[in-house]
Parts: C-alpha cells; sequence; structure tokens
C-alpha cells in the first residue's frame, strides 16, 4: 500500500472517530485531520475499496489495521497494552494478530462492506498462520448505567479462558459485571450491541476481564480475543470449494 492510501485510511479514520463519533483532536490532529500514530508506519493495512469512485486513495471507504509481532517489536510495544494486560496471549508461542482502528464509511455500512473487511481478515490470518487474534473493541459512549446490560452480558456469557484472558491495567480497570445477568434482556442486548462485537462473538471469540473508558474516543473499550482455528477452517472450505468449482 502506498502513502496515498495510507493516508487516505487516515483521513477516513478522522471522519469517523472526530467528525462523527466525536473523538478530542490534539492540535496536529485538529489541523491535519488525521488520525494517526507511530503504529501506522508498522502496521499492514486492510481497506475496502469501491472502485465507482476511482483507482486511488479516493476508493478506500473501509479499513481495519493489522499488526503481528515482527510489527510490534519494531516499535516495541503493542496498542492494546496501553488498556490491557495482554501477557497471556503473547505467551502463545504461534503468531498473533492485533486488530484495530476498524471503521467504514457512512455511506457503505453494510453488512457486504463487513463481509469484505472479515474476508480480508480471514484470508491475511489464513496467508500468515495466525494462531490468535485480539485487539479492543469500542462500546459508544463512556456511560456505564447506559452500557451496563451490553457489559454484563459480555463478561457473563463470553468470557476469555484464562490461559488467554486479556486483563485491564489496574489503574483503569472498570468492573464490567454491572448488574444481575439473569434481568437482562439478552436478545434486546445483542441488538444493541455494536456490529464489530457482534462479528466477534460469531467467529467464537471472547472477551477480557474488565473494561477501559477512552475519554479521548468516547468510547468503553473491551478486549476481544479470538482462536482463528473457526476462521482458518472456514476460509479452507470456502477456497476449496471455489477451486473446485473453477
Amino acid at each position: 500500500m502506498g502513502q496515498a492510501e495510507v493516508d487516505a485510511v487516515q483521513a477516513l479514520r478522522y471522519r469517523v472517530f472526530y467528525e462523527e463519533m466525536g473523538a478530542r483532536a490534539d492540535a496536529e490532529t485538529a489541523r491535519t485531520r488525521r488520525d494517526r500514530d507511530e503504529f501506522d508506519a508498522v502496521a499492514d493495512h486492510l481497506v475496502v475499496v469501491d472502485h465507482d469512485r476511482g483507482e486511488g486513495a479516493e476508493s478506500v471507504v473501509g479499513t481495519y489495521r493489522l499488526i503481528r509481532r515482527g510489527a510490534a517489536a519494531r516499535l516495541g510495544r503493542w496498542y492494546s497494552a496501553a488498556e490491557y494486560d495482554i501477557s497471556r496471549i503473547l505467551s502463545f508461542e504461534g503468531e498473533v494478530l492485533e486488530c484495530g482502528r476498524s471503521c467504514v464509511d457512512a455511506d457503505y455500512r453494510t453488512r457486504g462492506s463487513m463481509q469484505l473487511l472479515w474476508s480480508g481478515i480471514a484470508a491475511y490470518i489464513f496467508k500468515h498462520d495466525v494462531g490468535i487474534l485480539f485487539g479492543c473493541a469500542s462500546l459508544p459512549g463512556t456511560d456505564l448505567d447506559a452500557l451496563a446490560d451490553q457489559l454484563t452480558y459480555l463478561a457473563a456469557n463470553h468470557l476469555a479462558p484464562e490461559t488467554i484472558r486479556p486483563r485491564a491495567l489496574p489503574e483503569r480497570y472498570v468492573e464490567m459485571m454491572r448488574k444481575d445477568p439473569a434481568a437482562i434482556d439478552v436478545k434486546r442486548t445483542l441488538v444493541d450491541l455494536p456490529p464489530l462485537v457482534k462479528g466477534y462473538l460469531r467467529l467464537g471469540g471472547f472477551v477480557g476481564e474488565g473494561a477501559v473508558l477512552d475519554h479521548q474516543f468516547n468510547t468503553t473499550d473491551v478486549a476481544v480475543v479470538v482462536k482463528t482455528d473457526l476462521i482458518t477452517d472456514k476460509y479452507s472450505r470456502h477456497y476449496g470449494r471455489k477451486r473446485r468449482e473453477a
């Protein structure tokens, strides 16, 4: 990916995170109208493009940032480590992949766009033999009372196995069990969960212990972990079928 496409990714993230979702921009971010940090230079950037908009940077309508061990090693840290203790994930002997900064242009938030992103991630995982996918997923806003059902549901039903469970850093830890799980309307809560979080759950994903308030981005973050066996098996079956049909 060229610098023009990376710049388009950063511009898209700015529009979604800052203009739409109300993230707080520092002076440089506001001046450039770009969401960027030091991780962008070492990451791989997955993009969804609409060729009807052109063939260059203007075609970028969706993105996901992907960071593997080698990329994190070049910086000496992982993005998620600012919020979570991820040492149990990093002790996994195989390749691990941190996913983040996912967003889609408002005009393209369809099931098809999300399927393209997930298909791209599946291909990437398959290519690089990734064993664990992880990252931080966001619930909108920082009102814990408004998010009580969602946080409680996730903690009660999808807590990661202890061997790979991230835990919010002590100084940032927010309890996710906000109420009695039996009092939750599960059907309504599942409807309210952000599509990205539901996507992780459909893949058999888990959440870590404790949430984190991100006041800069106006979100409440939860750690997500996916053992990629289901993803790679589905990808293998899908493309094996495509090859046989061809």
